[in-house]
Order: structure tokens, then C-alpha cells, then sequence
């Protein structure tokens, strides 16, 4: 498990900054209980090993005007791994899908896509999406709502675990 580097002040770091990235050094600095100059070098580190990937806000979609969630689940023709990796660029290329995942089991592969309207998300699904080279299969799901959207991982559950191991 690559999280046992990390003593209990980065994961606290980590912690803090997952759940509020705004914060200046000097507030993180005193959640974390040291001084501002080394808790800065330890984000620039954890930024530089790759724990911290980037700072985004959390932008609320349907205040943007979109208002359609549908999560496409896509059988591949062929799994090999080219054919594989061409897919997923061309889903990186695609503004409509938000997130991409390879899954095991009957489908291939999970995409997020939001869309202003239901006859923009159409208008993809049946001119771009079931086109594409590969696909076998598009099978949709509309979101009706979310429950619970929560990014990162749960830090609670890390520290419980490595309390365990120790």
C-alpha cells in the first residue's frame, strides 16, 4: 500500500486539502499543527510524488444550465488493448463525457456524460457515441438524482487501517 510512505502529518495534509483546497498554507499549516514553511515544502512534495494531482472547483452543472446526468455503460467489439486505448481517446476527446472507466464484467467500460438537454445528449449518443469505431453496445441510464457525490478517498477509513496494522 503506497500510503504507509506518508507519515500521519502528510495524510493529515492530504486530508485537509481534499476537503477544502482553498485554504492558504498558513491555514493548513496550523490544522495540521506545524509551521507554515515546511508544511509548504511537504505539499510541494506531495504534489511532485504525485498524491496531490491538481486544485478544481466544484462546479454545480445544472446551475451552468446542465441539466441531463446519464451514465452510458459500452461493450467493445474487440478488448484488445489498442483497441482499448483508442476508445478511451477518443472519449478524453469528447466534451460531453466527464469521466471514463475500463470495468470488468459484462461492460467494457462507464462514461459520465452531462449535456444542457436531453436532444443534445441524443444528438451524441446517436451521431458520435454508437458510431464510433468498436462499439458493440450502448446501453443508458438517466440520473434522476444524486445522493451522495463525495471526491478523493475516505482518509477515516486509511487511518483506521494503518491503526490496525501498527
Amino acid at each position: 500500500m503506497r500510503a504507509v510512505r506518508l507519515d500521519p502529518i502528510d495524510r493529515k495534509i492530504l486530508s485537509e486539502l481534499q476537503a477544502d483546497g482553498r485554504m492558504t498554507n498558513v491555514e493548513l499549516a496550523k490544522r495540521v499543527g506545524i509551521s507554515a514553511p515546511p508544511c509548504l515544502r511537504r505539499v510541494r512534495t506531495l504534489e511532485e510524488q504525485g498524491f496531490i494531482r491538481g486544485y478544481h472547483a466544484d462546479i454545480d452543472p445544472r446551475e451552468l444550465g446542465f441539466e441531463v446526468q446519464v451514465f452510458a455503460m459500452v461493450g467493445l467489439q474487440s478488448q484488445a488493448e489498442a483497441d482499448l486505448r483508442a476508445f478511451e481517446d477518443r472519449c478524453r476527446a469528447w466534451p460531453l463525457v466527464r469521466e471514463c472507466h475500463m470495468l470488468n464484467g459484462e461492460v467494457d467500460f462507464i462514461l459520465k456524460c452531462v449535456a444542457p438537454d436531453l436532444s443534445t445528449f441524443q444528438t451524441f449518443l446517436t451521431d458520435q457515441l454508437l458510431t464510433a469505431t468498436n462499439v458493440g453496445s450502448v446501453k443508458t441510464s438517466l440520473v434522476i438524482r444524486g445522493a451522495k457525490d463525495e471526491p478523493g478517498v475516505p482518509f477515516e477509513v486509511l487511518e483506521d487501517r494503518l491503526s490496525r496494522s501498527a
